[in-house]
């Protein structure tokens, strides 16, 4: 069927919005610490959860289109409502604690703005940073400002596509004119550092899941692609342009990902990369090197306006799923509240208050990068538990569901969904694991506080929307809906 404005939806368009919705630089220096082994965990994303995501989301985009779709309405159907709300709390949660670190990202860049790097590295700036930024957005996301569409358009173009182009000519101009190749240089610091291999590995060096920390996060910046597929029942044939779209989107991601990881870890030595700052870290040699470092400040503005204008886009955006389960009485009704801007006030509150807690991380951890990966961590696991409840509801539908009409289907009949969702689930289980390991290239401190801040995280995030269910009244549902289940 075609859009609202019934106009159908073409394969690069799709590609294009996917591209948008999943692609993000903040993650190319996690990439780049890797090294070359970063083209294992590149292609581990793309092929085992990427492609997986976005064709188990297109089925069940195109088969629940007329009920507004989702990942509620999706898991609700195969589980029953108390999972189904679970995904779509777990969906939230973890854009709420996704925001202290793509903000700390914004902060290391807002550091080379004013030309004081060191900043980059401390935890009091990078924390106070988040904190005010986000306060910041969360009220001009309660005054409903117009001016959020044009912030986050721009932002898009200036913080993510142009920095991403730049990066990717500058680190092939430094390889062609025979520049010293970082990874590949055996330096007396990167030699004595714990795990360290200068030499070239195509897969990581595996001496226990520490070794291997870095995949969790890494799979999650390729999260996001379920947002895009309910558009696979807008197009014209999408049991055949669909995959194409997702293919292109794909190549697109990875390719973008690999030139630019590439490109930090062929200037910035391995063991020096800041997980905040690594990009600009990357963008300073570079400028030093083209004597273009008037540039600095200037990628550091459009950055942090990318990152500002990113996280404007989604202070609002992932309410919007959660308000539509308090409306049908899945939770009390103080939380469906809305202001005169229709802004979901009583969530956006709480997602302030959680944002500003997360941030003081930065104040009491020693390393930023330290911080960041934490929350990284944390976010994954969170993200990665809905995604496996996504897998599982579309194997169950199959069977429940099969006569279900179906605007685009996973190919190969109940095999071919088997092995796809079953890949996809299985693939977000271990780096859901991989996920509470400390990095083996990280100086995390404690190893048991490490772990416990992000178990805690997963059981505290995960438990509150079971919690919230086990007290649910009849009271918190809407008069309409009270009536048409009286009705049955």
């Amino acid at each position: 069927m075609p859009n609202s404005d019934g106009k159908r939806v073409s394969v690069f368009t799709l590609a294009l919005m996917t591209v948008a919705s999943v692609m993000s630089l903040r993650g190319l220096p996690m990439m780049a610490a890797e090294g070359l082994s970063m083209i294992f965990y590149i292609l581990f994303a793309a092929l085992v959860f990427l492609l997986p995501a976005a064709m188990v989301s297109a089925e069940l985009g195109s088969a629940f289109s007329q009920s507004g779709g989702g990942v509620y309405t999706w898991v609700k159907e195969a589980f029953g409502p108390r999972w189904g709300f679970t995904a779509v709390w777990l969906q939230w949660i973890q854009n709420v604690v996704w925001y202290p670190t793509v903000l700390g990202f914004a902060a290391a860049s807002l550091a080379y703005l004013v030309d004081d790097p060191k900043l980059s590295q401390s935890g009091a700036f990078t924390g106070s940073v988040i904190i005010v930024v986000y306060l910041l957005t969360t009220v001009v996301a309660l005054k409903g400002s117009t001016a959020v569409n044009a912030v986050t358009k721009y932002g898009v173009v200036a913080g993510t596509l142009f920095p991403a182009l730049l990066i990717i000519i500058l680190g092939l101009l430094w390889v062609d004119q025979g520049n010293p190749i970082a990874f590949l240089a055996q330096n007396g610091a990167a030699a004595a550092t714990p795990h360290y291999h200068a030499h070239m590995r195509l897969f990581p060096h595996f001496t226990g899941f520490g070794s291997v920390a870095f995949l969790a996060g890494i799979v999650l910046l390729f999260a996001g692609v379920e947002v895009q597929a309910v558009q696979a029942s807008a197009m014209k044939n999408p049991a055949r342009e669909f995959p194409g779209a997702m293919l292109l989107a794909s190549v697109c991601i990875v390719l973008v990902f690999l030139l630019g990881a590439l490109a930090v870890a062929v200037v910035v030595p391995q063991a020096n990369i800041s997980l905040t700052a690594g990009l600009m870290q990357a963008f300073t040699t570079l400028f030093e090197k083209f004597h273009l470092q008037f540039l600095t400040p200037v990628l550091g503005l459009c950055m942090a306006f990318g990152v500002i204008g990113s996280v404007m886009a989604w202070v609002t955006g992932p309410s919007r799923g959660l308000l539509q389960t308090a409306r049908e009485g899945e939770m009390p009704p103080i939380l469906a509240r809305e202001n005169k801007a229709g802004a979901p006030v009583t969530l956006l509150i709480i997602q302030a208050i959680v944002v500003v807690a997360l941030a003081l991380l930065y104040f009491v951890m020693q390393d930023v990068s330290v911080a960041f990966f934490v929350l990284s961590a944390m976010t994954a696991t969170l993200y990665l538990t809905m995604y496996m409840l996504m897998f599982a509801a579309a194997i169950r539908l199959r069977f429940t569901r099969p006569d279900l009409p179906r605007a685009y289907k996973v190919p190969g009949g109940m095999v071919g969904m088997w092995f796809v969702a079953g890949l996809g689930f299985l693939g977000v289980c271990f780096a859901t694991i991989v996920g509470f390991f400390p990095p083996a290239n990280l100086p995390v401190g404690n190893p048991a506080l490490y772990v416990g801040l992000v178990l805690f995280g997963l059981v505290f995030f995960t438990s509150m929307p079971l919690i919230i269910q086990l007290f649910k009244k009849p009271s918190w549902m809407p008069s309409q809906n009270k009536q048409d289940a009286n009705n049955h």
